[in-house]
């Protein structure tokens, strides 16, 4: 007699094998069952559940000058369960946190959108979804690091790559041993995941003396083409504009770990300040991140505003300055680390007096291999930079 198929409900999952927690998973772990134990616990005492979660505001943030990086302020925002103009962010927080849960428990990641995807469904009986946008999703899971005290990468959450790295060192990746100086045209690509669990340094297997960051992967590319790496011994990073965090990560790793200096060449407009700004104290939006993640050794070795005269460029290399970039620039100026250093005045006043922007780029009309074959060579040996 042919034996009867069991057919699985729908829903239903395999056996599950019991994931190992890494000491950072079980830190990350009871922050979590504690904050549900805290839902249990009011409810069981007919309280109001709530959360009090840090502001992530201008206003609650402070620039440490012991310290030279951005902090959090003792602000706080409360969240409660059965107030109706909270209730939605409220749940929105536990189902965000649950989700991380299950991403714990499974030793699984998965990026933001797979998150928001993960929990994303019309709530029972309603028309109403737990989320329509992954922005709702993604403020949601800043809330829930600063709640938890957690970076996302604790969470098991990661952002899309963004940045790659190539020069003088050999380190493992999950096991995988990779040789930045044999990474091609390409680099290495680097991860939004750069913890110690992921990724292992050898003193002995760096040789580098120096980090140089540039801006974009366009610059990047030629310093690559170039191989300044081999030329001067060092690594070679960039972020794509505004480093993502895995990058950030990676250089203060980098920096702190194996007690290299960083050199930053980022293009001479407000934005390009505010680049350097962030990989220096931190972002004022993710202050809570700075401890983790700010370099406040990093110098700023150009573009710079008398470069115009001092590399004898041409007048078709200028941008112009529009009112957004005059705003931004004295908004700069203004910020604590930036506003008593006379050079970084002199710096801003510079660029808004010439009414111009220039890019890194710009220097190709000297010569195409002028950036790196004599401008940042001079830089550094002339010790010439910003602080």
């Amino acid at each position: 007699m042919a034996k009867k198929k069991v057919r699985r409900a729908a829903g239903a999952t395999a056996t599950k094998t019991r994931v190992k927690l890494t000491p950072r998973d079980k830190k990350t772990m009871n922050s979590l069952v504690g904050l549900a134990d805290r839902v249990v616990s009011a409810a069981e005492g007919r309280r109001d559940p709530y959360v009090d979660i840090p502001s992530r505001t201008l206003s609650n943030v402070k620039y440490s000058p012991r310290k030279r990086i951005l902090e959090m302020g003792s602000g706080k925002n409360r969240r409660q369960l059965f107030d109706l103009s909270q209730a939605k962010a409220y749940m929105r927080t536990m189902l965000v946190a649950s989700g991380c849960k299950r991403l714990l428990d499974q030793g699984k990641t998965t990026s933001l959108r797979g998150l928001f995807y993960m929990l994303k469904h019309t709530i029972e009986g309603s028309k109403e979804n737990t989320f329509d946008e992954q922005n709702e999703c993604d403020t949601i899971i800043e809330d829930v690091e600063v709640l938890l005290n957690s970076i996302r990468e604790e969470l098991h959450l990661y952002a899309e790559n963004r940045g790659a790295m190539v020069g003088a060192i050999t380190f493992t990746d999950k096991g995988d041993e990779i040789n930045c100086a044999r990474m091609g045209s390409g680099g290495y690509a680097i991860p939004s995941i750069c913890e110690p669990e992921v990724i292992q340094f050898d003193k002995s297997k760096c040789k580098a003396k120096f980090i140089l960051h540039v801006e974009k992967g366009t610059v990047w590319q030629r310093f690559n083409e170039d191989r300044f790496w081999e030329k001067h011994n060092c690594i070679l990073t960039h972020g794509s504009g505004q480093p993502p965090r895995g990058v950030r990560r990676m250089l203060y790793r980098l920096h702190n770990e194996l007690k290299l200096p960083l050199y930053c060449v980022l293009d001479n407009d407000p934005w390009g300040y505010y680049i350097y700004s962030v990989i220096k104290q931190g972002s004022i939006n993710l202050a809570f991140e700075s401890q983790r993640m700010a370099i406040p050794d990093a110098k700023f070795l150009g573009l710079r505003s008398i470069d115009f005269e001092r590399c004898e460029l041409s007048d078709s290399v200028k941008i112009a300055l529009n009112d957004t970039d005059r705003k931004r620039a004295k908004q700069v100026a203004r910020y604590p680390w930036f506003e008593k250093k006379r050079d970084w005045q002199r710096e801003i006043q510079k660029m808004i007096k010439n009414d111009f922007k220039l890019e890194v780029e710009s220097l190709i009309s000297k010569d195409i291999s002028y950036v790196t074959e004599v401008y940042v060579p001079e830089r550094l040996q002339q010790q010439d930079w910003l602080d």
